[in-house]
């Protein structure tokens, strides 16, 4: 196996309807704009509260992508 290297970066992904599409949002939004996605990782989940009281789910999350 070659030796490889990756970079990580963190986005949040916002969903009004769970974390789960919160990571897929930012997941999929990171993967449009970086080469090489090879893995992420849920760091931290939270929330908002909009001015009609709708929940905001959010979920960050590190990107890994593999250095050319």
């Amino acid at each position: 196996m070659a030796d490889q290297v990756f970079k990580k970066i963190t986005v949040t992904g916002c969903s009004s309807e769970s974390y789960e599409t919160a990571i897929e949002v930012a997941v999929e939004m990171a993967s449009e704009s970086l080469r090489g996605v090879a893995w992420f990782e849920v760091t931290e989940f939270r929330g908002g509260l909009g001015g009609d009281g709708a929940i905001e789910w959010q979920a960050t999350v590190e990107v890994a992508f593999k250095v050319d």
